[in-house]
């Protein structure tokens, strides 16, 4: 049997002293090939689950399994690695560099890959293209709306096919219509195979995918799918 991509076992993470409990007790199974919305208000603990979720934290409790991989078990150095190969993230305030175009905001995402510049460079206009930027490669975020720069950060993302994508509030900063160009990229990425977990406090967008995972006060609170029902002739 496949292992899952993600698998979080009675999870908690503290903070401070006296400790402040972020996460209390939280268990979650992502298959591979979901599209999965963590879905709360403010200070629910959906930032903190992102960071346990994408390596950049490490639980205070329990048992974090990603990509196959237990995190309690790795170096900072293994757990780099595994971010380098099979995670992308997508923030909501985009995180590109202002001095450099598109196309090498999206080249820098292979940068560790030992690829020579001229071919990060292809390989970065393909991911502009596969998100409808081919026409803006050479201008820089400064040059771009909100909605085009988010797709440039997905583009960065995507463009080491990892297994996982963690998009943390993707359309939080957009426009409705942005905001839909987005939402398509990332059901198109699910289609492919990626793995895509989309971190919102946006009960509206969370209802247009097929999981929806709520959290409050630190704890998985709902779990609700979409049922295909079968239709005999």
């Amino acid at each position: 049997m496949t292992a899952p991509m993600i698998e979080l076992v009675d999870v908690s993470r503290e903070y401070g002293s006296p400790p402040t409990r972020a996460l209390d007790g939280v268990n979650l199974r992502v298959e591979r090939g979901e599209l999965v919305a963590i879905v709360g208000p403010s200070g629910s603990g959906k930032s903190t689950l992102l960071n346990l979720i994408g390596t950049l934290d490490r639980a205070s409790a329990g048992q974090t399994r990603v990509a196959g991989y237990s995190v309690e078990k790795l170096s900072d150095r293994q757990l780099s690695a595994l971010r380098a190969h099979s995670i992308g993230f997508v923030f909501q305030q985009f995180q590109l560099s202002e001095g450099v175009s598109a196309r090498d905001n999206v080249a820098a995402g292979l940068l560790y890959t030992g690829k020579p510049a001229r071919e990060r460079r292809a390989v970065a206009t393909e991911a502009l293209e596969r998100v409808g930027l081919g026409h803006r490669l050479l201008h820089r975020p400064a040059q771009m709306s909100g909605g085009e720069r988010q797709r440039v950060a997905i583009a960065r993302a995507m463009v080491r096919n990892p297994d996982l994508l963690l998009a943390d509030e993707p359309t939080g900063s957009l426009d409705s219509r942005s905001g839909e160009i987005v939402v398509e990229i990332l059901r198109e990425l699910h289609a492919s195979g990626t793995t895509v977990v989309v971190i919102t406090h946006d009960r509206e967008l969370a209802q247009r995918l097929p999981r929806r995972v709520g959290i409050r006060d630190g704890r998985i609170e709902s779990d609700e799918r979409d049922t295909v029902l079968a239709v005999s002739a």
